[in-house]
């Protein structure tokens, strides 16, 4: 018989001649047939695959005989591009030359390539970044507002290498978390009986091969030994000899097929270790996170004990005030602003130059090039003159049985009759707690929630609710004072945040080119119109039109789930403009936290810093607004909002006070004491700019919703195939089918994922032929230049009311 290799055995060059015929056996070793036989008998089959990775491992190859998948993690080592481009750094400096690395979804840059050993000058993960193409030469990266790349390269051919590495790494970078995700949820979702007897019964198996092996080692080293004894008697020592190279043959057989059985059972047990590691560490994780929100309620258990005691003493009727003011209740509309509210100090930063919106991109991020801020602050005293007569006739706001009634005289068209509810909210149980507990630490637009968290309201009809005070805007466009025009926005601005205070359902996230259309120049005088432009970031763009008013925003956001809070961070700016004065106005919103996620009633605080600032006509005028957070122990109102209105030489001239879900009121400045440093404003009479309207007694019942929010996803005819209005697992919600809506949001969710990987394919493989791909575009805004920064952001381009006008929707596509 022929030497035959055993599978996974090289086959010798030479083989070596016993007596008789031989064959190869795991091990390298040659025997003859009669040996191999018995060996084959005896030897566990379970070995073979194990000799076979032995000899792998025996030959250098760990991979089983795969060459080339050293060189594949070596070059997986290997960064995607590097090379030399130009990024800009700050106005003084302007385009500096960097050493730029791209490698693992993660651009890096450096002065020199000296410094990557050592000092890295900046990263952005292109996971959620946005890749902009500004010129031939010139690229824009941006993950949404914190930090941004402006980018040159050499030529066009460079730029477009660079971007076309740019997408494709951004494409891995998606695929790798989501990859990531589903792993930690399905090691998360394992559950543990199962798990465990599986790994039982594959290391019962493994030992019971470890067992055999065992017992033919016993075996076969006794008889070796007989035969070893025997050949000392000297007697017929060729066939003595011959038996004992037969035994000792069957006995380094044996042997393999324990260090075979060994290396396998000691692999399971590695592969299943790290398997058990992860549910460890994940566990520990949430232990952890429990311990951290238990000391911290704790800690907050003691204070209000601590703050109880203090207060004790007061008289009855105050106690009885201080139950009524409960941090989660909305406060009732108050009255005229008191002497103790309307005198307040506020710290206002101290900015010498117009254009900072480039500057906080730039320095919000990792650079460690950017222009230093300017943290110097001023500190201004305001106090109220006289409060005796206060100047209610400029009072805008009306009551709610008052609310979107037609304002327009001459209407000539009749007004629509719209609903004034939506269908009472089920009570359906649901265990919060076995939801959240494996999403804390994640983006919340990644997380896939039930609707059961959610209000039958997209995130771009929430939007549109920001212009439920429209009236505010109206009267701003009237006031010929630029500063108190700034006012009016201001209160306008605050106005947006006033149904947050007892609104804690979340909107459906919009599918990538869904739109809303909100159309009330009948009764409001104005109409709106929103697009989701794009889903990693997950960001949507609007444009609203009113009487002598246009107001357009591009609005994403971070945010995170830390266990006991939800923080939800505002990027972009929104613009408003009053075209007969040429004035406009931007602001970015303020962070919004829902408190008290796993224990207790939700509530939901508004804070930071908004700075308001004028643009082309109103140039240097601007406002500083400060949201105080809520604190269990201050003195001052909760919720309360404060800031003042400058001029072009920094004076104030207007100032605003009052609370974001009550009301806002302003007053011009009389006179002005003190020092430079520290100036005293004397205020006249507060007038009322804006007053909340309070929603129906019952609307409890169904998510708290205004009178605006119940008609926002009113069926309309005549909308676009992509309105949130026909949204099916959205409306399937309103209607109480919550089940039914909980399947047709998976379903919609898969099938935008589904889309999304058939665009990676496409650019993929547009790369793989060295043509550029053309990224998504979205239909009613285009990119344009923003004005003063090199930022490419999305502006209405003006065809969307057209389209509807001729019920031309040929450009929709169909995501529902």
């Amino acid at each position: 018989m022929s030497e035959t290799p055993m599978p996974g055995m090289a086959k010798p060059a030479t083989p070596t001649p016993l007596l008789g015929p031989s064959v190869v056996v795991p091990g390298g070793v040659v025997v003859a047939p009669a040996v191999a036989a018995v060996a084959a008998a005896t030897v566990p089959a379970a070995t073979v695959n194990a000799a076979a990775a032995a000899a792998s491992l025996a030959s250098g190859n760990p991979n089983g005989g795969s060459s080339t998948s050293v060189a594949a993690a070596a070059s997986q080592a290997e960064p995607d591009m590097k090379g030399w481009l130009l990024k800009w750094t700050n106005y003084l400096k302007g385009y500096q030359k960097r050493w730029f690395v791209l490698s693992k979804g993660v651009l890096s840059y450096y002065r020199n390539q000296a410094e990557m050993a050592h000092t890295c000058r900046g990263t952005i993960s292109l996971h959620g970044a946005l890749i902009h193409t500004v010129d031939s030469c010139t690229f824009v990266i941006s993950n949404g507002g914190t930090q941004t790349f402006h980018i040159k390269a050499a030529n066009e051919v460079e730029r477009q290498s660079w971007v076309t590495a740019l997408e494709l790494a951004k494409a891995k970078a998606i695929r790798a978390m989501e990859s990531d995700e589903e792993e930690e949820d399905n090691t998360a979702n394992t559950i543990p009986s199962e798990e465990l007897n599986l790994v039982v019964r594959e290391l019962t198996v493994r030992l019971e091969n470890l067992k055999t092996c065992y017992d033919l080692i016993t075996k076969h080293g006794a008889a070796l030994q007989r035969a070893l004894s025997e050949l000392e008697t000297g007697d017929d020592l060729a066939n003595k000899t011959k038996i004992v190279s037969e035994r000792a043959t069957l006995f380094r057989i044996s042997s393999n097929a324990m260090i075979n059985a060994c290396s396998d059972y000691l692999q399971t047990a590695q592969t299943q270790g790290h398997k058990w590691s992860k549910m460890l560490q994940h566990e520990r994780d949430q232990k952890l996170h429990l311990e951290e929100m238990v000391e911290q309620l704790a800690r907050q258990h003691s204070h209000l004990e601590q703050a109880a005691t203090r207060h004790r003493p007061n008289a009855a009727t105050s106690a009885s005030d201080d139950e009524d003011n409960e941090f989660y209740d909305a406060q009732e509309e108050g009255g005229s602003v008191t002497q103790e509210d309307s005198s307040f100090i506020l710290n206002i930063p101290v900015t010498t130059h117009h254009n900072h919106r480039r500057n906080s991109n730039d320095a919000t991020g990792s650079s460690s090039e950017g222009e230093d801020g300017n943290s110097e602050t001023q500190q201004v005293l305001v106090v109220a003159e006289n409060l005796d007569n206060m100047d209610v006739t400029d009072r805008i706001s009306v009551h709610s049985s008052q609310a979107l009634t037609p304002t327009l005289a001459n209407q000539s068209k009749v007004v629509r009759k719209r609903r004034t509810r939506v269908p009472d909210k089920p009570n359906y149980p649901l265990n919060l707690w076995s939801i959240i507990k494996n999403c804390i630490g994640k983006d919340l637009s990644k997380i896939p929630m039930p609707v059961n968290f959610n209000e039958p309201l997209s995130m771009l009809q929430r939007l549109t609710e920001d212009f439920e005070y429209s009236e505010i805007l109206d009267k701003a466009a009237q006031a010929k004072d630029t500063c108190e025009q700034l006012a009016y926005v201001t209160a306008f601005t605050v106005s947006s945040y006033s149904t947050t205070s007892n609104r804690t359902g979340k909107p459906f996230n919009p599918l990538l080119g869904e739109t809303y259309e909100c159309d009330r120049t009948d009764d409001l005088g104005w109409r709106c119109i929103n697009e989701q432009v794009s889903h990693h970031p997950p960001m949507a763009a609007q444009y609203c039109e009113g009487r002598g008013w246009r107001c357009w925003q591009e609005f994403t956001m971070t945010s995170k789930f830390r266990g006991k809070y939800i923080q939800i961070v505002p990027l972009g700016y929104a613009h408003v403009e009053f075209p007969a004065t040429g004035n406009r106005y931007t602001w970015r919103k303020v962070t919004t936290t829902v408190h008290n996620i796993i224990v207790g009633k939700l509530w939901v605080d508004n804070h930071g810093d908004m700075e308001i600032f004028g643009e082309r006509n109103a140039k240097g005028v601007k406002c500083h607004l400060k949201y105080l957070p809520y604190s269990y122990f201050t003195r001052d109102t909760q919720r309360r909002v404060k800031g003042v209105v400058m001029d072009s030489s920094n004076q104030v001239k207007w100032v605003v006070n009052g609370t974001w879900d009550s009301k806002i009121e302003i007053a011009p400045v009389t006179s002005t004491s003190g020092s430079t440093e520290n100036p005293v404003y004397k205020t006249g009479n507060y007038k009322t700019a804006w007053t909340r309207r309070m929603p129906p007694p019952d609307s409890d019942r169904y998510y708290n919703f205004t009178l605006l929010a119940c008609q926002l996803n009113e069926p309309e005819p005549g909308v676009a195939p992509t309105d949130s209005r026909l949204r099916p697992d959205q409306r399937l919600m309103e209607d109480g089918k919550w089940n039914e809506s909980n399947q047709e949001k998976l379903r919609l969710e898969e099938g935008q994922r589904a889309r999304r990987r058939q665009r990676e394919a496409e650019a993929e493989t547009a790369a793989a032929e060295g043509r550029p791909y053309p990224p998504y575009e979205p239909i009613w805004f285009g990119k344009e230049k923003e004005e003063g920064t090199d930022n490419l952001v999305h502006v209405y381009n003006g065809t969307y009311w057209d389209a509807k006008a001729k019920g031309d929707w040929s450009k929709c596509s169909t995501i529902f």
